[in-house]
């Protein structure tokens, strides 16, 4: 790792928190070029301000976990406690999910338990203790074969005694791949594109031995940010906030999976931090944890999903023009931003604050204040760290698919938020010309904000900030430039949450046929099913599918499948059909939803290719709504 190796170019040498100085001259990622003079302006600032702020703060603590301790939480994260403990006799819930994992993500959870369980039995808990092999073991498999879900190739995981990839040895499952080509041969991906359908961690696998791999391993020409974009997907791009909320639940899982399966291919060390309980604030603007603030923003505007203060501090920067000079980088007058700021906390809410007041670098300023008074930080406590860890993957795409599973795992208002700022960022860069604030400028000067958190006290984070300055300013520059990529839902991640839907679905149809005791609900089960079907669906000839539109005025219409048909040409065919109704629902405020078969629901973007995903999820039904409906 050369997370220890950063130093900064600088004319002067500057002094550690402990006294030493520190020689600043060339980084990772071109930083070497870039002045680092805006980073420790800011820093400076944010001393002042704290210095300025008389109140007693309490200290956010990150707890020392026991051993075991960790990798427990996780597997409780990951959905898979029930593999430890006094439930794991019960381990078939499971199944289901672990018949999808790749063999990366499946090694990434052997690992995991192999170290709970050794700590169980040094600790003597009178639990049952699974044996690793047959966690992957399904029931009707006596050999310990694995079904395995990763897309497009198969990868089999094979159960010998050899050396597994994290070196250590023992009766484990290997994770050679069988004789098939690689996924990477099978489908080759210019270097820009980003490959959505295969997983990450197997790609890093399968590169890691390359001469590929070798050649690109530590940046080499990699200093510049490359124009990587999405390929096409002809079943559709899926985005968060596309999905219901119960897939969404199985996309978490798989994201914490796969990101912890790829650190440890990357020899990265992933581990989750964890905060002391502190009492915090229950009301107010500054200071209150974003959960809170928004709870009591609801009351006010129902459906906000981004402080409703956050909101303002931003449309009031944007008020005044974007090409102001030094937009963020210089800041407000600190002693009026302290009286803004408490002049905010008694008057935001009840309607009487005086905006005309607030000039736009006190906005600014103020902006950058909330979002470093956060109780827990934006990137929370439990991903902060390994954000700030993506800076040591060797390549930049690594780096850029472990932010993507990074954004997956951040709660919903920590994402919304931060989705929000990094798209007011990318406005402020759009205006550079004039306000002279690059991507690179404005990376730097919020980095600080967002990396150097005040409540893990000087132990954790203050005492390297030398170390880390140049590193999260560029992992703050790549959360900007691709923002668009890190909030799309990864293929291959959709495609597991389809195969455990359909597992899962096979399952509750067994359930049932055993349940289907008494021959009343076998009647009415059939009586309802009846009513469900109506002649219209019966009818639906093969290649045509029924769309239904409730809240339009054609309420339903047979679709002929074809190859060019894409999910945009029927919602514009049921707006063209115009009525007696009044058509309220605009283009942009209506989509097509595949729901139900092997995903909850889903909505569309207007590029999908409608036979392509009809060919994936033939039972799903097709409707037309808005995405508040």
């Amino acid at each position: 790792r050369r997370s220890g190796q950063y130093t900064m170019n600088h004319d002067h040498s500057k002094k550690t928190p402990d006294g030493a100085s520190f020689d600043r001259s060339g980084s990772q990622d071109s930083l070497d070029e870039l002045s680092m003079d805006d980073y420790w302006k800011e820093l400076e600032n944010i001393h002042e301000t704290r210095g300025n702020n008389n109140e007693e703060r309490v200290a956010l603590v990150v707890k020392e976990p026991d051993e075991g301790e960790l990798e427990e939480e996780w597997l409780k994260e990951a959905g898979l406690s029930n593999l430890f403990g006094e439930s794991s006799g019960d381990s078939l819930e499971s199944v289901v999910f672990l018949s999808t994992l790749t063999r990366t993500q499946k090694a990434a959870v052997e690992k995991r338990v192999e170290t709970v369980t050794q700590t169980m039995r040094k600790k003597n808990k009178q639990h049952q203790i699974p044996d690793v092999r047959d966690i992957f073991r399904l029931p009707n498999d006596s050999k310990g074969k694995v079904c395995d879900g990763s897309e497009p190739s198969t990868v089999r995981t094979s159960e010998n005694k050899n050396e597994t990839q994290d070196g250590t040895k023992g009766r484990k499952f290997s994770l050679g791949m069988d004789e098939q080509k690689s996924p990477l041969e099978d489908m080759p991906f210019p270097d820009t594109d980003i490959n959505l359908e295969i997983s990450f961690a197997e790609q890093a696998a399968n590169l890691k031995d390359s001469s590929v791999g070798k050649m690109c391993r530590h940046g080499g020409g990699d200093t510049l940010l490359p124009n990587f974009r999405l390929p096409k997907d002809k079943t559709g791009t899926t985005k968060i906030g596309d999905l219901a909320p119960q897939d969404m639940k199985k996309v978490y899982s798989l994201a914490l999976i796969e990101l912890t399966a790829l650190y440890d291919i990357l020899g990265t060390e992933f581990k989750q931090q964890k905060a002391v309980k502190i009492k915090t604030k229950d009301c107010g603007l500054f200071g209150v944890p974003l959960s809170v603030l928004l709870e009591q923003d609801q009351k006010k505007v129902p459906g906000t999903k981004i402080p409703l203060v956050f909101q303002k501090l931003i449309a009031q920067i944007e008020e005044s023009t974007l090409e102001t000079e030094g937009l963020l980088r210089i800041p407000g007058v600190a002693t009026r931003v302290k009286n803004l700021c408490q002049e905010l906390e008694t008057k935001f809410y009840e309607g009487t604050f005086n905006w005309e007041n607030v000039k736009q670098h006190d906005a600014a300023s103020l902006l950058k204040l909330f979002i470093r008074e956060l109780p827990q930080p934006l990137l929370t406590v439990e991903y902060l760290k390994a954000f700030q860890d993506v800076q040591n993957l060797p390549m930049k795409k690594q780096q850029l698919q472990a932010l993507n599973l990074l954004v997956l795992l951040l709660p919903e208002v920590n994402r919304d938020t931060l989705k929000v700022l990094l798209e007011f960022l990318q406005r402020v860069i759009d205006h550079r010309d004039k306000n002279k604030m690059t991507l690179k400028n404005v990376a730097m000067v919020m980095a600080p904000n967002l990396f150097t958190f005040h409540g893990f006290g000087s132990k954790s984070i203050e005492q390297s900030e030398f170390v880390m300055a140049a590193g999260t300013a560029s992992v703050m520059r790549s959360m900007i430039q691709y923002q668009k990529l890190l909030w799309t839902i990864p293929k291959f991640i959709v495609n597991q949450v389809r195969k455990q839907n359909t597992e899962s679905q096979k399952k509750e149809k067994k359930d049932k046929a055993v349940k289907k005791l008494l021959k009343k609900m076998a009647y009415d089960r059939e009586k309802h099913e009846k009513q469900e079907k109506t002649p219209n669906d019966a009818d639906v000839p093969q290649g045509v599918i029924r769309v239904q539109a409730p809240h339009l005025s054609k309420v339903s219409m047979a679709i002929q499948l074809t190859e060019e048909l894409k999910a945009g040409d029927i919602v514009a065919r049921f707006l063209s059909q115009k009525s007696g109704n009044v058509q309220t629902l605009k283009k942009e405020e209506v989509f097509l939803y595949e729901i139900g078969g092997n995903i909850g629901e889903r909505c569309l973007d207007d590029d999908t290719y409608m036979k392509d995903l009809y060919q994936l999820n033939p039972n799903a039904e097709w409707v037309i709504k808005s995405k508040q409906s």
